[in-house]
């Protein structure tokens, strides 16, 4: 991999996650039959990711129940890293050029309403990471249970360079 981005007009990856005093964590293991990044052209899928710490699950539980939007917003900025994790050992965050979209699942108590909220957590960590390049389509969809009792799981779509 190049220490540069494959598009100057989007900031080097690796170098803001080290401005901003985050580190990509290890790739999680998948939990079933799956891979946890897969490219199609110049697109990289991920598959959803939990908010994984060192391999623990911070929190679980149901938004607005068991677990705070506040805390569910900080999930998801970390299962979004997680995201990029997958993303960079799939081809290596210097290739991407932007963020498509972002959809964001979260377990939610049945009044809870403040999805998009806590989504802004992983829409937030992609532009301070990649500028103006992280501005992406998105999905925010309340449901009522994720693996592990997990309150968020992100999935990332990025473009990357031919």
């Amino acid at each position: 991999m190049t220490s540069e981005s494959a598009d100057p007009a989007v900031p080097n990856p690796l170098a803001r996650l080290a401005e901003l005093g985050l580190t990509l964590p290890p790739v999680v293991a998948p939990l079933a039959s799956y891979v946890p990044a897969r490219r199609s052209g110049t697109l990289v899928f991920t598959a959803g990711q939990l908010p994984f710490v060192d391999g623990q699950l911070p929190s679980a539980g149901k938004v607005g129940a068991q677990v705070g939007p506040d805390e569910a917003q900080g999930l998801a900025a970390v299962a979004a890293l997680n995201g990029l994790a997958a993303v960079h050992d799939a081809v290596g965050l210097d290739r991407v050029v932007g963020i498509v979209k972002v959809v964001g699942y979260v377990a939610s108590a049945p009044d809870f309403t403040g999805q998009p909220a806590v989504v802004n957590g992983a829409s937030d960590l992609l532009g301070s990471v990649f500028g103006p390049a992280a501005a992406h389509a998105r999905s925010a969809v309340g449901v009522a249970a994720l693996p592990l009792d997990a309150p968020v799981e992100i999935e990332l779509i990025v473009e990357i360079a031919p």
